[in-house]
């Protein structure tokens, strides 16, 4: 029974003394490493950039560091119900949930919120997973580079790194979905 049409007929011939020595593959890949060699040197196909002061474009659907949002009374809207963490492939997000006390009302707008949340942006794939599944649209994946750390510890990123401040609010209008935007309207409006 035959699934595809994609069948390829596979033919065992015996190979020349030249395609043994792999002499013609060689030269024809050496031949086009001096080509892209000499465009870059003499001609205008430089293909290296200046990182630091220069920064190659990215697409807006780019899936950088990761930001826990707050809501426009600076709450924080992650209510730890642990779906970024279930959903997560590569098991990078773990939290720990609390109960909000009456002192906390400002700080957190549902009656349970994550005390612990960390990312550990070595396992992470960025994959958005996480952004998908919050039902609170609370975590978002930004167009910001992850910062170069230099030991593995510093890579576990807690909500220290991933609260964003109150006084610096990122926009993320470019990753949310038409029904993101519609129940963050409707919210606004009430």
């Amino acid at each position: 029974m035959k699934l595809t049409d994609r069948s390829k007929v596979v033919s065992n011939k015996k190979m020349t003394f030249g395609e043994r020595l792999y002499i013609p593959a060689v030269l024809k890949g050496m031949g086009i490493t001096m080509r892209h060699a000499a465009k870059s040197v003499f001609g205008d196909g430089v293909a290296t950039i200046q990182y630091p002061e220069e920064v190659r474009p990215r697409v807006k659907v780019w899936r950088g560091l990761h930001v826990l949002k707050r809501d426009d009374e600076g709450r924080e809207r992650c209510t730890a119900c642990g779906l970024c963490a279930v959903i997560c492939p590569a098991e990078a997000i773990t939290m720990t949930a609390a109960e909000r006390t009456k002192d906390e009302m400002d700080l957190y707008r549902e009656e349970k919120y994550a005390s612990v949340y960390e990312i550990n942006m070595l396992r992470c794939i960025f994959c958005g997973l996480c952004e998908e599944a919050c039902p609170k649209s609370a975590i978002y994946l930004t167009d910001r580079l992850v910062p170069v750390e230099e030991n593995r510890g510093s890579f576990v990123y807690g909500k220290d790194k991933l609260v964003e401040k109150i006084n610096e609010r990122i926009d993320v209008s470019e990753r949310q979905t038409e029904l993101q935007r519609e129940s963050l309207e409707k919210k606004s409006l009430k």
